[in-house]
């Protein structure tokens, strides 16, 4: 679990000072000019030629002038048991049943597992995102899921997307994104296959 943990605090200072994370409110607006996009959503544009983000809803997890980070929540890879999860991770599986579906939250660090949940749950390595969404990434959170005392919605995401200083902000300048205010029920319930049309057609500005 320690090992578990370990990948979590690496993966929130990665690309990003961890002050960033301790510094940001529960709010999606992290600036006075709405520059940031910390718990809104990030949408491929129609024009996105990057394969890896092409027709893609994100989560923005955080971002401020030193870099960004979001979570994909439109491509599912299938389900696992949760006794299988919770083996990969070095927890006991045993008399674990039933499956959830896991997507590919992003291009970097494929292999880590990562849960972006609603607000009701908060545990060791959370990291409130907006008043109703969070994002937790120790085991503790999988135990509890298992044990039916985890969050009421959420989704299990393996990788994430990273971007350095000014980058998002370049490809924000060249049209690659739309921006959509957070929903839950847009972010947790919706069909996986119908969702960037759906975030799409709800885009407020064009960037």
């Amino acid at each position: 679990m320690a090992a578990f943990r370990n990948v979590w605090l690496a993966f929130v200072g990665m690309l990003i000072p961890a002050a960033l994370f301790a510094a940001s409110p529960s709010n999606p607006d992290l600036s006075h000019d709405g520059a940031f996009l910390t718990g809104q959503l990030l949408i491929a544009a129609e024009s996105m030629s990057d394969p890896r983000f092409q027709n893609t809803v994100l989560v923005m997890i955080r971002h401020n002038a030193d870099g960004a980070l979001g979570l994909v929540i439109n491509r599912p890879l299938g389900e696992q048991p949760l006794a299988k999860l919770l083996d990969a991770i070095g927890e006991k599986g045993d008399g674990v049943t039933g499956s959830v579906p896991i997507y590919a939250g992003g291009p970097v660090e494929r292999e880590q597992a990562f849960v972006l949940h609603s607000s009701d749950y908060h545990g060791a390595g959370t990291l409130d995102i907006t008043p109703d969404a969070a994002a937790t990434g120790s085991a503790d959170i999988f135990r509890d899921i298992a044990g039916k005392k985890g969050p009421g919605k959420f989704l299990i995401l393996f990788g994430y997307a990273g971007w350095g200083a000014g980058q998002l902000e370049n490809e924000l300048a060249q049209h690659a994104w739309y921006t959509v205010p957070f929903d839950p029920k847009l972010v947790f319930d919706a069909d996986r296959d119908k969702l960037w049309e759906r975030a799409l057609e709800r885009r407020t500005r064009d960037l």
